[in-house]
């Protein structure tokens, strides 16, 4: 119980955010309404896959220094589990786009570097999945995979920002601030973002877990 305390606490935090997000008031702004509530799951969310994506390159460039196999195993499901979190933060986004921008998708620079973040992550995988040779397939993945985070960056945090894009923040527009993100948005947001990452790190460390275990029945049963 003492090492799982903080796996407990996520989850309460996360149903706090549900309980609060859809009964707590929220800011009246022009077109936004009631949908400004998406707020505290579609950020939060992508927070979560960014978080994991830097967990994942961060055991890539770790394995090219010790040739560990465990950090092999980190980068990939950190990443994995990053990716699951992505398709999350799309549907969430393209549900709020619905009924904010009147489409589930548009041209927008940050949405078209997200579909091209996703197929990169995509080839990630493929490019695993066609090597054979566990040591050769996790040095040409990790050093794939630097690529990859790095082109995420790019698509989805720098070039939205030098360029018009819907997205707060981005292309001149701003950010949520003390005009629609009040202090009592901030009492659900700050907390979601946090719980989520929790969330995410956890299903992340089952995954490690599990891929663990069947290597370790897969070398035991070659032996």
């Amino acid at each position: 119980m003492a090492k799982n305390w903080w796996k407990i606490l996520a989850v309460l935090i996360v149903m706090y955010t549900i309980v609060a997000g859809f009964l707590l008031p929220v800011p009246r702004l022009d077109i936004l309404n009631e949908t400004i509530r998406s707020l505290y799951f579609h950020v939060p969310i992508w927070f979560a896959m960014l978080f994991l994506m830097g967990v994942s390159v961060y055991s890539s460039i770790m394995y090219l220094g010790s040739n560990k196999a465990k950090q092999d195993i980190v980068a990939v499901e950190s990443a994995n589990t990053g990716i699951a979190f992505s398709v999350l933060g799309i549907l969430t986004g393209m549900l709020w786009a619905r009924y904010t921008w009147g489409t589930w998708w548009t041209t927008d620079t940050k949405l078209n570097g997200v579909a091209i973040t996703f197929l990169i992550y995509t080839a990630y995988f493929i490019l695993r999945s066609s090597i054979e040779d566990e040591q050769k397939k996790a040095r040409i993945s990790a050093i794939y995979n630097i690529f990859a985070f790095v082109m995420m960056i790019v698509f989805i945090m720098i070039l939205p920002r030098m360029s018009a894009s819907l997205h707060p923040g981005n292309g001149g527009n701003p950010a949520f601030g003390k005009f629609d993100l009040d202090n009592t948005m901030r009492l659900v947001f700050y907390p979601a973002c946090i719980a989520w990452i929790m969330i995410g790190c956890w299903i992340a460390q089952l995954r490690i877990r599990m891929e663990v275990l069947s290597k370790k029945i897969l070398y035991d049963e070659t032996v």
